[in-house]
């Protein structure tokens, strides 16, 4: 799963750096916003003016995430609830395969309701799927049918050992860097700490003294010690989860769920547990699509007359192919016409289940909306998984990959993009949603640039329902926001470029002109 976390090498003072002071300062519902009053939005207000006696219909929404709070004050209205399975009975009382799916399914959970939090990344997947196979192989005895497969293996090895290397010294970093604030705020004995309190404090060994200078540092940029000490638990707990599971070839999820793994075909797994342990993620996703509108909650959603319908998916770690495959035939036969997918890999293990999962969502006319990737990656050079690009070469037509934007209508620093495979950007920094524990926060990443597309998708095909899939995908591309200024090319410092050279249709996704577009290609 991609995973944008705001961790950066602290340099002689330990300079720990922050996007949270930059998100305070926006708009929290800036992505619903004209664009021409220099707010890049996506003009969603207006096109509910345009939409005013119009008639709408009931759309279900499949949300393949990490999991969803569906008691969310914001959210519960508008979750979707299969009418026809009793809860808690545990039979499959509408004979689908899957016991007590009031609210979904969860494709990462064991039969006993136990759950998968931390997984895998591919990368270490394929390396001990190929370290077994190729073990006491060498370059002097492989057998010439092995000798593809062999030399992939020492490829995905070389990376992997590069990967877990990494991951083990940044996590032995962020634990000791944590670990001196930590000692700091005791031996003063305060959590909130000032200035005032650090320049009267004395250290009395090399732990308190390197915490004392990270704050120091810190604070002068304006963060407080609650705020750093957030910052940098999340940075330590990403490096910890990569370390101790993303990168731990001996770690293997599939115990908990109990399927066999191997056999691609096997549908009938997990469990109806639709939170998971952390559901942050897919709460911030479903918050953003269809959180109620005009209820004097936090925010509002995009789309008016949704159903949420949750499909546990991604782990902390990447996600498993067979059930990717699994959520999108769950969702697709439980009746979504759009589904979110914020999630992605570098790798893959098994395309074909995947493609073959597409292809049934494309021949059920329902429209996947992907978000592009935080790696900024040109994806007309490199490989992102899942993909619209079939084994065969063909191209499915239900498919929107998204890149993301900022406020000022700039491509995100970290967004990948491409004239050929990103099909559209939309606002994806400082995007304020519906998060666990019945709250609300700012998230940044191309996982939330998709949940805005697929939110406008929703809306469309509410109002439009005539419409198929294929036809959603060229509104949601012709009727973009083209801004007049050029952006800073994600991964580089002053490169500057049109968003037509880095997408397809050169430009953000616009709810009033889609809809307008819309109401005409009805007609």
């Amino acid at each position: 799963m991609n995973h944008r976390t705001l961790k950066h090498a602290f340099a002689s003072a330990f300079l720990f750096l922050s996007l949270s002071a930059v998100a305070q300062d926006a708009p929290k519902d800036w992505m619903l916003k004209n664009p021409d009053d220099a707010v890049y939005g996506m003009d969603v207000e207006r096109a509910y003016q345009f939409l005013k006696g119009k008639t709408s219909k009931t759309v279900i929404v499949g949300i393949l995430d990490s999991g969803v709070e569906i008691d969310h004050p914001d959210l519960k209205a508008n979750i979707w609830t299969n009418a026809n399975e009793t809860p808690g009975n545990n039979v499959d009382d509408d004979k689908n395969g899957y016991a007590d799916d009031v609210h979904g399914w969860d494709f990462i959970g064991g039969k006993d309701g136990t759950d998968v939090e931390h997984d895998t990344y591919e990368l270490t997947r394929l390396y001990k799927f190929y370290s077994d196979k190729f073990k006491g192989t060498t370059d002097d005895n492989v057998a010439a049918a092995d000798k593809t497969a062999y030399n992939e293996y020492k490829t995905i090895k070389a990376k992997f050992e590069e990967g877990k290397a990494d991951a083990d010294k940044q996590f032995a970093f962020y634990d000791q860097l944590y670990t001196s604030i930590q000692k700091v705020t005791k031996d003063i004995g305060k959590e909130d700490i000032t200035a005032d309190d650090l320049a009267k404090y004395d250290p009395t060994d090399k732990d308190l003294m390197t915490g004392k200078l990270v704050l120091q540092s810190v604070m002068a940029k304006g963060m407080g010690t609650k705020e750093i000490m957030s910052e940098l638990k999340e940075a330590h707990d990403y490096y910890e989860s990569k370390a101790k599971y993303g990168m731990n070839p001996d770690y293997n999820s599939r115990t908990i769920v109990g399927d066999n793994y191997t056999d691609a075909s096997e549908r009938y797994y997990g469990n109806a547990e639709v939170e998971g342990p952390d559901a942050m993620h897919g709460t911030h996703v479903s918050g953003m699509i269809g959180a109620v509108r005009g209820n004097n909650e936090g925010i509002d959603g995009i789309a008016d007359n949704v159903k949420l319908l949750v499909v546990r998916t991604v782990p902390d770690g990447d996600e498993r192919d067979k059930d990717v495959a699994n959520a999108i035939r769950y969702a697709v036969d439980n009746g979504a016409k759009v589904i979110n997918m914020s999630f992605g890999k570098a790798y893959v293990f098994n395309k074909q289940t995947v493609d073959d999962a597409v292809k049934y969502a494309m021949s059920k006319d329902v429209l996947l909306v992907h978000g592009s990737g935080n790696d900024n990656l040109n994806l007309d050079k490199n490989k992102v998984y899942p993909n619209d690009q079939l084994l065969d070469g063909t191209k499915v037509t239900n498919w929107v990959n998204v890149g993301a934007t900022d406020i000022a209508g700039n491509a995100a620093s970290f967004s990948n993009y491409g004239k050929k495979n990103v099909d559209v950007f939309a606002p994806g920094v400082a995007i304020y949603s519906t998060v666990t524990d019945h709250g609300y926060k700012y998230l940044d990443g191309t996982s939330m640039a998709s949940p805005a597309t697929a939110g406008v998708a929703a809306l469309i095909r509410e109002y439009y329902p005539s419409l198929t899939a294929p036809q959603v995908k060229k509104i949601l591309i012709k009727s973009v926001y083209k801004p007049k200024h050029k952006v800073t090319l994600p991964g580089t410092e002053d490169k500057k470029v049109k968003l037509k050279k880095i997408s397809v249709s050169g430009g953000i996704v616009n709810a009033y002109k889609a809809v307008q577009m819309a109401d005409k290609m009805a007609k």
